[in-house]
């Protein structure tokens, strides 16, 4: 009888260990697995044409490590590179502590990015990122038919990404094919390439954030990069600047907090980009750099507060 009882013993005894040590391991667990975070990139052309030796010093202001230059009309900091030196940029962005992240250039077109891709790695960046082309509208077997087109066009293009180390990304352009989240999901199952992937656009998408972040998700892997950017009174006419920008998260309309718990959802690695377009475009989207910096940071506080509540 003893030794059944002490046999008893030594197996409550041993489970509650186990139990114990069970549980510490998923503390453990929990408290090593990292939390997941939005990784912001700082769009140059918020700060128009100011020279980089401006802008650089304002990118880890906002919380972000990396920048994206942009080409005109949107930017220059594209022309800046041509007019100051590859070396003397990098010389630039190791002084600031900022890392080349992307190229956004719709001025040499989709079929045109090739010189760019070389441009931006050797600037130590993963992306250059364009729009594609038209028409939009179109459905059905039309629409099947163009993305079809489109995505043979650019196999040569994804293949040169693929040897250079960088990504493609595709922008939803409004006035373009890819311009639905169906013609988006086409392109990507058409050409199953890591090295392109969508640079998915807030403003061009239909401005409803459960089918925003519905679409988050079913892209997957294939979002590579993310505008926080969202329509409200839109950017093509000149509008009083409260109105204008109110294409910022937090000043518009659009509830974020869909789109953000989307993001983590897919433990989104890209980048995203708090971003709108002045009219006209190329100049900075307040009157000073360092209320330009201010507003960025306006939304990201909206952003982290969304995140939160993820």
């Amino acid at each position: 009888m003893r030794g059944e009882l002490q046999t008893r013993r030594d197996f409550i005894t041993g489970a509650t260990a186990l139990a114990a040590g069970a549980t510490l391991a998923g503390v453990a667990t929990a408290e090593s697995k990292p939390k997941f975070r939005l990784k912001y990139i700082v769009g140059a052309a918020m700060y128009g044409t100011k020279p980089l030796a401006e802008i650089l010093p304002e990118v880890r202001k906002t919380g972000a490590e990396a920048v994206e230059f942009w080409a005109r009309p949107h930017g220059n900091q594209r022309e800046q590179v041509d007019k100051l030196g590859v070396e003397a940029v990098r010389d630039l962005l190791k002084k600031n502590r900022v890392r080349m992240g992307s190229l956004t250039c719709f001025k040499y077109g989709i079929f045109g990015m090739q010189p760019e891709m070389k441009l931006v790695k050797s600037l130590g960046g993963d992306m250059v990122i364009c729009n594609s082309v038209g028409p939009r509208g179109l459905k059905g077997d039309a629409l099947k038919s163009a993305v079809k087109s489109l995505a043979e066009k650019l196999k040569p293009h994804v293949a040169r990404a693929e040897e250079l180390g960088v990504i493609l990304g595709v922008e939803n352009h409004g006035g373009t094919i890819i311009n639905s989240p169906e013609s988006q999901l086409m392109l990507m199952d058409l050409v199953p390439s890591s090295h392109l992937g969508m640079a998915l656009a807030g403003y061009h998408m239909p401005q409803n954030p459960d089918l925003i972040g519905r679409h988050i998700q079913r892209l997957g892997k294939r979002l590579v990069h993310f505008q926080a950017w969202e329509h409200g009174m839109g950017c093509s006419k000149k509008l009083p600047k409260a109105q204008e920008l109110m294409q910022l998260p937090g000043r518009g309309p659009l509830d974020f907090r869909p789109i953000v718990k989307a993001l983590k959802a897919i433990n989104f690695g890209g980048r995203v980009e708090i971003f709108m377009h002045p009219v006209p475009r190329g100049i900075p989207i307040l009157e000073t750099t360092a209320k330009v910096t201010a507003e960025i940071n306006r939304s990201r506080a909206y952003l982290e507060k969304c995140l939160v509540q993820a």
